[in-house]
């Protein structure tokens, strides 16, 4: 974006070396002069918001995406040990597994308190892409997905796309949310219910009774939140709302983040079904 070039443009030596004098003569004599911004600390505030669409990788991919693993199979094994959710025929189980598998994971993460970090990956530029393409005898590819067009992951069939900063963000949101107010183990349990029995799947034929599911968690989830914190009134809408930043989250942006890394392109319906119907 342009503001991220005038940020470059801004942090060469040259230039800042004439602005430091042009603010210290024009300070008055005992006013110090306002510190100065390094170049990655202009980035983050851009107007333009340009850094949210910068691509970014996991810094330490082996811990994460083993920690990650570890949650997702955890998380399995909670959904395979719902009774309720056994009665159901198979072909229903993966269609809610498969809905959910990213917000269900994502809870897990948080439930587990884990961390990662990621660093800003650097794209190759027009004319490396250009000579590289060339060696290989094909066509340059296009620089990036144009405006407006669906991201595909793994699933999708589309080849390798990082997530963005703006995604991470989203993420990392939403753990420190769920850190801030100290969720329990019964409450996570009963926010898992109510995200995994989601009635309004197209294609569902028990509907009735999934939604009758899916109302049973939220109101255990009240009952234990007027049972435990009886001096915060305001817990349980809290606690929905954590569900409604869940929507924000990709699936597809997950799936590149944490498997990706360690076992290349994965088909993550494939997956599911191999270890919903094993026993974890």
């Amino acid at each position: 974006c342009r503001c991220c070039a005038d940020g470059r443009r801004h942090s060469s030596i040259l230039y800042n070396i004439l602005r430091s004098q042009e603010r210290a003569a024009a300070s008055p004599a005992g006013q110090g002069s306002r510190p100065r911004r390094g170049p990655g600390q202009a980035s983050r505030g851009c107007p333009c918001g340009g850094w949210r669409r910068r691509r970014v990788a996991l810094r330490s991919p082996q811990v994460a995406c083993k920690a990650a693993s570890a949650v997702l199979v955890k998380t399995l094994r909670f959904v395979q040990n719902v009774p309720c959710f056994q009665e159901l025929p198979l072909d229903e189980q993966l269609l809610l597994v498969r809905s959910c598998w990213a917000p269900l994971l994502v809870l897990g993460l948080a439930q587990d308190r884990v961390h990662f970090e990621t660093v800003e990956s650097a794209e190759p530029s027009m004319l490396q892409r250009i000579l590289t393409t060339r060696r290989q005898g094909e066509q340059p590819p296009p620089r990036g997905p144009a405006p407006g067009r669906p991201h595909h992951g793994p699933a999708g069939g589309g080849g390798p796309q990082l997530p963005s900063a703006g995604e991470i963000q989203a993420i990392k949101g939403f753990l420190a949310k769920c850190w801030s107010l100290d969720i329990s183990t019964k409450e996570y349990a009963y926010l898992k219910g109510t995200v995994l029995f989601n009635p309004d799947l197209p294609g569902l034929q028990c509907t009735q009774y999934i939604e009758g599911l899916q109302r049973e968690a939220q109101q255990a989830l009240n009952e234990h939140v007027r049972l435990i914190h009886r001096g915060d009134e305001a817990r349980f809408a809290k606690l929905n709302v954590v569900l409604s930043l869940l929507r924000s989250i990709n699936a597809n942006v997950i799936a590149e983040l944490f498997f990706r890394p360690i076992i290349g392109a994965v088909n993550m319906d494939d997956m599911l079904l191999e270890m919903l119907c094993a026993k974890l």
